[in-house]
């Protein structure tokens, strides 16, 4: 690399008069001098000097010898002071030279002696017994640099800022021992400082935050044992028993190392994370009923005005069967959720209710808004986590208004049981509602909007009726996760009623794998002739790239309606849903009558390409299924075993002004 003045100009502040950094002035009871604020450094600051100044392409077992390379080019030797900072006291230092192998500086104590502990017993004879026995020699990453207002050691504190950040947050104890047949950079450095400043940006779940730091730390104590144990047997030059347990015992403990080692790197690994975080949230335990069986009631409001509590004990608080109730009063809907156990019920008061945290929802429980759903908003704040998390056997969510920003995971994941979702209001972010494996979701009378994914995520095995919705402004409306494989059940989908419009992409997206003889067949037309133009009614377009085949299908609504251009699934005339509502007026008395009963007529047989594409997969799913027990020589089967179709009830849903049309099938 070149190591030239030039090339460092804009790195650091050599070259220019005066610092370019800023200032900060130390806590505490002393008045140290202002040092060096380095640590709010970007994230493209910290990737490109360990890529491009420190680490390069260096292997594991070189990292220190290249960062010592590093300090030895923009370091200053001596002439300037610091703050030596530990867990129990901080002094100011002045530095009179650098050891660049050990990353130690040569340090005396300034004077005047400024001095800040826990406690008064380091005096200035302690303090210098202490040097004395460090040799005077301090780690480069416990010194915060002396503020200097001409820039001469601007570099100076950037370079003890990023060799600190690299031991505090990037290296690990066990990296020396990695294979150096990777690129140290690409392989450890680059995922850590990613997911460092992921969590700095709430980009990932707190729980999942929670389980890496915990994951660490128990990674870091039994490798400090497997070290111990290792040592000890590599001192020892008996073939006693007493050897040949620790051998046995270090390799019990090396087992349990990688194994936590692993899951480090699923976490840091972006594209595998949330796969590994989903987990947590799959096996929530549920507390089940009390110890004698009662249930409570608990009551949400911001502030309880005697005329509220009038209202609820005529609407709500005064069953039937005049039953004594428990009632428990909260400010906040997430401690109420946590306060539930089986068969309680949380009612929520008007009010604009801020949250952070996560309703995790292992009981059968029901969440109920007293009054409108828009004058009862919940609104998560922060952005790393779920919202809800439901995993109950029987959970019933009415009258609420859920508003997410900023996020990255769901608004609602249906892991186990059933969930009720009826007369809500769902401004998403990310995705919208996801169905898992297992879960059943029935969503009633409810609106949906602004997921930057699906609005709702179906996926195989699964339960999900959607009866009088608005499904709207997301990014594609539904999206049904593959179930072609034959280790997945079809999932149970009831569609009535609903509203689904003005979404990115399509109404509703069914995502499976290409077939073999789909495969063949583009292989075929491609042999024919690759120059070939593609009819305007064939249905699958096949896009082969790298190791993957893509098919979007597209279902023309109104083909009979003789428009000669190329139509796009949604549209109907030039006086259709996609081209605007500006050109409608141009269009004569007839030409409306016509447009109003094409659009009836379209949307009917949206619902019925939407069922036929979905039962024409799920043909194909139970052909496969057959083939398969053919192939085991199982000639006759039961019918049960057989009867792998989807059940689909789609009927009276509207698909309107979806920018790809209304059921589109996207194969890879």
């Amino acid at each position: 690399s070149d190591w030239s003045e030039d090339s460092w100009s804009d790195y650091g502040s050599r070259g220019k008069v005066g610092t370019a950094l800023g200032r900060t002035v130390p806590g505490g009871n002393v008045l140290f001098p202002d040092i060096f604020h380095t640590d709010h450094l970007f994230f493209y600051e910290r990737f490109r000097t360990y890529q491009d100044y420190i680490l390069a392409d260096c292997k594991a077992s070189e990292v220190k010898q290249f960062i010592a390379e590093y300090l030895e080019k923009v370091l200053e030797p001596s002439g300037w002071q610091a703050i030596w900072r530990t867990d129990v006291f901080d002094v100011v230092v002045g530095v009179v030279d650098v050891d660049y192998s050990s990353l130690k500086a040569v340090v005396e104590l300034s004077e005047p002696f400024l001095c800040e502990s826990q406690d008064s017993s380091f005096t200035l004879e302690c303090m210098q017994e202490l040097l004395e026995l460090k040799e005077y020699q301090i780690l480069l990453q416990e010194l915060w640099v002396v503020y200097d207002e001409s820039g001469e050691f601007d570099q100076t504190a950037l370079a003890i800022e990023h060799v600190r950040f690299f031991y505090r947050c990037i290296w690990r104890t066990w990296d020396e021992e990695e294979e150096d047949d990777f690129d140290y950079f690409v392989r450890c450095v680059e995922p850590r400082l990613r997911l460092h400043y992921d969590i700095l940006e709430h980009r990932v779940p707190s729980g999942l935050v929670a389980d890496y730091q915990s994951l660490l730390s128990q990674c870091e104590e039994l490798y400090e044992k497997f070290l111990n144990v290792r040592n000890s047997i590599s001192t020892s030059d008996s073939d006693s028993e007493v050897e040949n347990v620790s051998m046995v015992e270090g390799l019990k403990l090396y087992e349990k190392v990688e194994h936590l080692k692993q899951k480090l790197k699923l976490i840091e690994n972006p594209l595998l994370r949330y796969v590994f975080g989903y987990q947590k949230y799959g096996s929530l335990q549920a507390k089940g009923q009390r110890t004698m069986g009662a249930k409570v009631t608990h009551v949400v409001s911001l502030t309880m005005m005697t005329s509220l509590l009038r209202l609820l004990m005529r609407d709500k608080l005064c069953p039937e069967s005049c039953e004594d109730v428990e009632i428990q009063f909260h400010s906040d809907p997430l401690a109420a959720v946590n306060a539930c156990y089986e068969g309680d019920t949380v009612i929520i008061c008007p009010g604009h209710y801020v949250v952070d945290g996560v309703f995790c929802i292992a009981d059968s429980i029901e969440l109920e808004g007293y009054g409108l759903p828009d004058d009862i908003v919940i609104e998560k704040q922060g952005k790393g986590d779920n919202f809800f998390d439901c995993t109950g056997a029987n959970v019933r969510i009415s009258g609420l208004k859920l508003v997410q920003h900023d996020a990255v995971e769901g608004i609602l994941n249906v892991h186990h049981g059933k969930t009720t979702l009826e007369n809500c209001v769902l401004q998403c972010e990310t995705t919208g509602i996801t169905v898992r494996m297992s879960a059943e979701l029935l969503m009633r009378n409810s609106d949906l909007y602004g997921a930057k994914g699906a609005g709702v995520e179906i996926y195989p095995g699964s339960i999900c009726t959607l009866l009088q919705n608005g499904i709207h402004h997301c990014k594609e409306g539904i999206l049904i996760k593959n179930f072609l494989d034959e280790d997945y059940d079809a999932p149970k989908i009831t569609m009535v009623n609903n509203v689904i419009h003005n979404n990115e992409g399509y109404g509703v997206v069914l995502v499976r794998p290409v077939m073999p003889s789909e495969v063949k067949d583009a292989t075929a037309q491609t042999t024919k002739g690759e120059n070939i133009k593609t009819k305007e009614n064939e249905f699958h377009e096949f896009l082969v790239l790298g190791l993957f085949c893509m098919t979007v299908v597209t279902f023309p609504l109104f083909p009979a309606l003789g428009n000669t251009q190329p139509t796009q699934s949604g549209d109907v005339t030039a006086c259709g849903e996609g081209s605007g509502q500006e050109q409608q007026p141009e269009c004569g008395t007839d030409e409306l009558e016509l447009y109003e009963r094409a659009e009836t007529a379209g949307q009917s047989e949206g619902n019925c390409e939407m069922a036929n594409g979905l039962g024409a997969t799920s043909a194909k799913k139970s052909k496969r299924h057959k083939k398969r027990l053919s192939e085991l020589g199982i000639t006759e089967a039961d019918d049960n075993l057989m009867s792998q179709d989807m059940f689909i009830s789609v009927e009276g849903n509207q698909f309107k002004w979806n920018g790809k049309g209304s059921f589109g099938t996207f194969v890879f």
